[in-house]
């Protein structure tokens, strides 16, 4: 197996119920020396495609359908103009996509086409991505989102967990969670089969290990209650 992960961060704005926040949000660009998947192409694609090289996208997979995960998106997807990589997406996060680009496409003439973009490919729970000899197996974990992903690679001992799981807490943009209780469900159905050593990849800060995170996610109930005003 040759395929190993580099890590991209990038800063940005999101905003959510008119409210804008900054965030720093993590892109992992995984493969080999001639190809690559990039996983959730955040805010600037500049340094996303610098960790590309002259590597060909294979594809691009976002673990949620949010602006923060979509907004490099089709920059990175269509560096080769001559040979787009498909972009993939779970089908429940379909609706939060088309609101993103028909938003976009409202606030430019040049930008008219977004208003009938769709994904390339419809992500389903069990799927499976190859590159570099490494498998990326797709576990649907709603909550975050309803159509919140993550991707575990045995191979690589590592889960990419996006918005669903960041280290000490369930993922999220702003103060609120929108499905708490889902994603926890969601959170603890991943928990409870990986291996405890398996390094946890997320989308926003630090990684952090399924061992560290399986001894405290029951006390995160309590997080629907508690104020908070963390971006």
């Amino acid at each position: 197996m040759d395929a190993r992960i580099d890590k991209v961060v990038t800063s940005g704005k999101v905003a959510i119920d008119d409210n804008e926040y900054d965030i720093e949000s993590n892109t992992y660009v995984v493969g080999d020396d001639d190809s690559v998947i990039v996983i959730d192409p955040s805010h600037d694609a500049e340094p996303i495609l610098k960790a590309v090289g002259e590597r060909e996208v294979m594809a691009v997979i976002c673990t949620d359908g949010r602006a923060g995960h979509l907004s490099a998106v089709l920059e990175v997807a269509e560096a080769d103009a001559d040979d787009p990589a498909p972009i993939a997406l779970h089908t429940r996060d379909r609706l939060l996509w088309r609101q993103y680009f028909r938003a976009l496409a409202s606030e430019s003439e040049d930008a008219e086409f977004m208003k009938d973009l769709t994904p390339d490919l419809d992500i389903e729970d069990g799927g499976v991505f190859e590159i570099g000899g490494a498998q990326l197996e797709v576990m649907h974990t709603p909550g975050h989102t309803p159509g919140s992903i993550c991707l575990y690679s045995e191979q690589l001992g590592v889960l990419f967990s996006g918005d669903t799981l960041h280290k000490g807490r369930p993922g999220r943009i702003g103060p609120d969670y929108p499905e708490l209780q889902e994603q926890l469900n969601s959170i603890g159905a991943l928990l409870g089969p990986l291996p405890a050593e398996t390094r946890v990849l997320p989308g926003q800060g630090e990684e952090t290990t399924i061992g560290d995170e399986d001894s405290q996610w029951e006390s995160w109930s309590v997080l629907a209650q508690e104020p908070d005003s963390e971006s």
